[in-house]
C-alpha cells in the first residue's frame, strides 16, 4: 500500500507541454490518485498560465477538482532546475523509431522499482536497489530522502535524446502493435495522449492499494424471502396466463419450472418488490387492452 508520505515524494514533470487541456488532464489524474507535485518544463509561460486559469473554471472537463494540483504547479525554464532535488529520474517513452541507447522497462516492470524508491528508508544502511537497473552511475543513494520525477514529454515529439540523458530509469507503456498482416490503417500510434500517459502510470502505481483511497460501500440489502418468490411466481403465472403464453408454450409455462426461474429473479426483497411492480402494471394494461 503506498502511503501518503511516499505519494508526496512523486513528482510529475511535463516536458514542453503546450496544450493547456493536457495539462489540466495530467493535473486531474494526479488529483484522482492522490498526488499533488506538478511541475511544468517549458521556457513559453502561456501554455502553463492557461491550465492555472482553466482549472480555475467550474465547468472546465479536462481539469475537474484538480484546482489544487494546479494552483500550487511550477514552472521551470530547464529540465535540470525542475529535476534539480529528485534522486530519481524515471522518464517515459514511447519507443517509436527512437535510436535506444539505455535499456528500456515495461511500465509493470519499471513501477515496482520506483515504488521500492518510494519506500526506501532513510536511516544509513537502508538496503540498496539493484544498481545494474539504473543508467549509468545514477542510482539513488538509501541514506537519502528518495524524491522520484517521473518525466513526460511534450504532446508532439515525446522527450528528446537529450532530455532522456537526465534520467535514471526509462519505462515505456506497453501498446498494442499490429501485425504485419495487419490493414495499413490499423498502424500503430506511437504515442498515447499526454493526459492519459500520466493517469495510466499513476495507476500501475497505485493499483496495489493507498491510503486516503475511497471506498466502494458495501450494498446490504435484505434477501427476498420465500413469501416474496411465492407471490412473484403466482404473479408470473397470471402474467403467463393473461398474455396467452400458457396457452401457446405449455411445457415452458408449469408452475414448477416458472418458481425455478423465480430464485433468479428477485435474490433480495428490493428486487423481488420490482418485479412484482412490472408484473402487476402488466396484468393492468393486459386488463385495460381486454375492454377495448
Amino acid at each position: 500500500m503506498l502511503s501518503t508520505a511516499a505519494r508526496a515524494r512523486l513528482t510529475i514533470v511535463l516536458v514542453g507541454a503546450r496544450n493547456p487541456s493536457n495539462i489540466g488532464a495530467a493535473a486531474r489524474a494526479m488529483q484522482d490518485f492522490g498526488f499533488s507535485d506538478l511541475r511544468i518544463v517549458n521556457d513559453f509561460a502561456a501554455p502553463f498560465e492557461a491550465a492555472q486559469l482553466e482549472a480555475l473554471q467550474l465547468d472546465n472537463p479536462a481539469a475537474v477538482a484538480a484546482q489544487h494540483v494546479m494552483t500550487n504547479a511550477r514552472r521551470y525554464d530547464t529540465l535540470a532546475a525542475a529535476i534539480a532535488d529528485c534522486t530519481l529520474i524515471v522518464a517515459t517513452t514511447a519507443i517509436g523509431e527512437r535510436q535506444l541507447k539505455h535499456p528500456i522497462l515495461p511500465l509493470q516492470d519499471a513501477a515496482p522499482l520506483v515504488l521500492a524508491a518510494l519506500n526506501t528508508p532513510t536511516e544509513p544502511g537502508a538496503p540498496s536497489l539493484d544498481s545494474e537497473t539504473w543508467v549509468g552511475d545514477n542510482s539513488p543513494s538509501p541514506t537519502t530522502k528518495t524524491r522520484i520525477a517521473l518525466l513526460f514529454g511534450s504532446e508532439k515529439t515525446g522527450l528528446t535524446n537529450d532530455q532522456l540523458s537526465h534520467a535514471t530509469l526509462l519505462t515505456t507503456i506497453p501498446m498494442y502493435s499490429p501485425s504485419a498482416a495487419a490493414p495499413e490503417s490499423a498502424a500503430r500510434h506511437l504515442s498515447m495522449n499526454l493526459g492519459q500517459s500520466v493517469a495510466v502510470c499513476l495507476y500501475e502505481l497505485t493499483r496495489s492499494g493507498f491510503e486516503s483511497s475511497i471506498e466502494i460501500p458495501p450494498l446490504h440489502e435484505a434477501p427476498a424471502t420465500a413469501d416474496d418468490r411465492e407471490r412473484l411466481t403466482q404473479l408470473l403465472l397470471d402474467v403467463l396466463h393473461a398474455t396467452g403464453y400458457t396457452r401457446r408454450f405449455p411445457a415452458n409455462a408449469s408452475e414448477p419450472l416458472v418458481r425455478q426461474l423465480v430464485q433468479q429473479l428477485g435474490t433480495s426483497h428490493r428486487q423481488a418488490m420490482t418485479w412484482m411492480g412490472i408484473f402487476r402494471q402488466t396484468l393492468w394494461r393486459e386488463g385495460q387492452d381486454s375492454q377495448k
